[in-house]
C-alpha cells in the first residue's frame, strides 16, 4: 500500500437526536471530535417505516378526488 494517502481513522462520538450517544470508529473531523445528527434512523420516516401525508395546498385531495374511482372495480 502507499503511504500518505489514506485518511486517519479515529474514534469519534456520535449523538443521536434524543440525546443517547455511543463511540464508533470514523475517518470523520478529529479523534475525539462529536457528530451530532439531524435525522435520526430511530425516528425518521425512511427507516421506520411511518410515513404522514401531508396536504400542502389541496394538493393530496386534488388527487384523491382525480383518481378516486381508478382500480376500484364495486
Amino acid at each position: 500500500m502507499k503511504k500518505d494517502i489514506h485518511p486517519d481513522y479515529h474514534e469519534i462520538s456520535v449523538v443521536m437526536t434524543d440525546g443517547t450517544e455511543y463511540k464508533t470508529r470514523s475517518t470523520y473531523g478529529k479523534a475525539g471530535d462529536v457528530l451530532r445528527l439531524e435525522i435520526d434512523p430511530k425516528t425518521h420516516p425512511a427507516w421506520t417505516g411511518v410515513h404522514r401525508l401531508t396536504d400542502s395546498g389541496g394538493q393530496l385531495a386534488k388527487f384523491n378526488k382525480r383518481f378516486k374511482s381508478f382500480g376500484t372495480s364495486k
